[in-house]
């Protein structure tokens, strides 16, 4: 299988090392900067509890140098995805499956959704570009529940669980994803083949949607953050609005916010993606963990006024230091 990587961040990079490590479809990998500097140097590189992952990386600057691919893993942060979205059209031939192995409510979620409307999220894909880009189609849900992090460019560093949900975005299952998910097991990911895939991203979604903002606002890790009871609250009830605004989506969720806290506090003092990204004055991936939550609030007209404050806090807190724009595309322009 021709694989290519866009994106060698942590996931980016342990998906990479893996799959060069482990199994016979090495993939290329689309890097640029340091990031580019450190796979020729080093190529794949995952420091994982069972020891080094190390392998040679095909790598190159433009994913144009690569041609037609049958899988295509989009592991960017959300503010990259619009010109990774763009850069990838040589990538595509009308058998490529594009797999975003990425966090939050994904681009794809509405038009995949028969009770939604199925025009694009602004706080995700403001102009359409991204769908258009990358015709549905094409897409493999995925949901990464893997807690990984880069020391440095071109590595990534893995303890714990190396879970993937992958299945179609309109739900059932199909041939070809049990193809991708197979590979992906080769690679030592334990990997489920769900038949419902919009309500595994949701569940994910219900528990960063609230741990991230707060992390990137206060700088805490976890098990800080489930421990200050008045924090915990403000979660829990951050955490019921998109519960019920779940429900109305056709992702409803069993668990309660409490019965969730003890799984996510289960995982120890760890700090959340966005609170990674905050500590290295890197753009936040506010818009598809929050933003989309509040713009489908208003879109369903579901009162979610615990995460609209959580979204307005974080927003100006990263626009205030030059990770937010201050220009984005306004959820609420579209109420």
């Amino acid at each position: 299988m021709n694989i290519c990587i866009v994106g060698a961040g942590s996931i980016g990079c342990l998906i990479g090392a893996r799959l060069a490590a482990c199994t016979q479809h090495a993939p290329g990998v689309v890097a640029r900067g340091d990031t580019l500097q450190a796979l020729l140097r080093h190529g794949w590189r995952a420091d994982t509890a069972q020891g080094l992952l190390q392998a040679p990386a095909r790598v190159v600057e433009r994913a144009s140098q690569l041609g037609p691919q049958d899988l295509v893993i989009l592991a960017v942060k959300g503010p990259a995805l619009r010109a990774a979205a763009r850069e990838i059209a040589p990538l595509l031939e009308p058998h490529t499956v594009v797999l975003p192995a990425m966090n939050g409510v994904p681009w794809w979620f509405c038009a995949a959704g028969p009770q939604l409307d199925p025009a694009p999220l602004r706080s995700v894909d403001p102009d359409g570009d991204i769908a258009t880009s990358i015709p549905l189609r094409h897409v493999l849900g995925c949901v990464v529940h893997v807690t990984a992090s880069r020391p440095e460019p071109g590595m990534a560093l893995h303890r714990g669980p190396a879970k993937l949900i992958l299945g179609e975005p309109a739900g059932g299952t199909s041939e070809r994803a049990e193809q991708v998910c197979d590979v992906l097991r080769q690679a030592g990911f334990d990997v489920t083949h769900s038949g419902n895939v919009r309500s595994d991203v949701w569940y994910k979604l219900w528990g960063n949607l609230t741990t991230n903002p707060v992390s990137a606002l206060t700088g805490a890790t976890i098990d800080q953050i489930l421990a200050d009871p008045l924090v915990r609250k403000l979660c829990t009830d951050a955490m019921h609005e998109a519960r019920t605004l779940g429900e109305r989506l056709g992702c409803p969720i069993e668990q309660t916010p409490e019965q969730r806290h003890r799984i996510t506090a289960s995982l120890g003092a760890f700090r959340t993606s966005m609170l990674q990204d905050a500590l290295a004055s890197r753009p936040l991936e506010l818009d598809a963990i929050v933003g989309a939550v509040h713009e489908l609030g208003l879109r369903m007209a579901v009162p979610t006024p615990c995460i609209d404050a959580l979204f307005g806090l974080t927003r100006l807190m990263a626009r205030v230091r030059g990770l937010y724009p201050w220009a984005a595309a306004n959820p609420e322009a579209g109420a």
